[in-house]
């Protein structure tokens, strides 16, 4: 069993570097600054364009938590856990 996280950052062209939180849908990623947690951003990606959209803190933890309901109606248990441990260490 592999409990190595897949870290992903990724440069704003604003607000520097940004680590990434999880993957929300197909080409569609939720990142945060990387020091702060302050700002979110859901981060679409097509054909060489990536397209940042800023999302409150408040819309960022419901993405997540949706997420992670999805994960546990799905039985996927290893990232479930990987998951709650970013949402508890950048919500609470």
């Amino acid at each position: 069993m592999d409990n190595q996280r897949n870290e992903t950052y990724l440069n704003h062209p604003t607000f520097g570097l940004l680590y990434r939180i999880c993957l929300i849908e197909d080409n569609q990623e939720l990142f945060t600054t990387l020091y702060a947690h302050r700002l979110f951003f859901l981060v679409t990606s097509s054909t060489n364009l990536l397209n940042f959209e800023p999302v409150t803190r408040s819309d960022a933890r419901i993405l997540v938590e949706q997420k992670m309901r999805k994960l546990r109606s799905t039985n996927s248990w290893m990232e479930y856990q990987q998951l709650q441990e970013i949402f508890q260490s950048t919500f609470e």
